[in-house]
């Protein structure tokens, strides 16, 4: 079996749906109706509003601690880091971690997008 689809609840819709839609788009994948993005192997992900009275997103809390993905090269990471930054979004440095080089991004709400280069 492979992984179908993600579903992330963020705390307003209206500030994560251009982070998402920037940073979805820049890694390929295709706004397929509201809220969901389809990669070409057919992985989902679709944002969701959360109730208000929950907690907000805690790193090391139980439940997901960030969304990977994978770049070719170190060329596709920059474009995904110039596409962020060219909508407006905060971009962290690239990190390197002996044999790849990540770049951890945060959504609105602090979770964390990596997109890493294994060399």
């Amino acid at each position: 079996m492979k992984l179908d689809h993600a579903v992330i609840l963020v705390r307003s819709l209206e500030e994560s749906l251009p982070w998402y839609a920037a940073m979805l788009g820049a890694i390929g994948f295709a706004k397929t109706r509201d809220h969901v993005w389809l990669s070409d192997d057919g992985f989902a992900i679709d944002l969701k509003q959360a109730n208000p009275d929950t907690p907000g997103y805690q790193r090391y809390a139980p439940g997901l601690n960030h969304l990977g993905f994978t770049a070719p090269d170190e060329a596709a990471l920059d474009a995904v880091r110039a596409a962020m930054a060219a909508a407006g979004h905060p971009v962290a440095d690239k990190q390197h971690f002996g044999d790849s080089i990540a770049t951890f991004f945060k959504d609105p709400d602090g979770m964390r997008v990596e997109v890493t280069v294994y060399e």
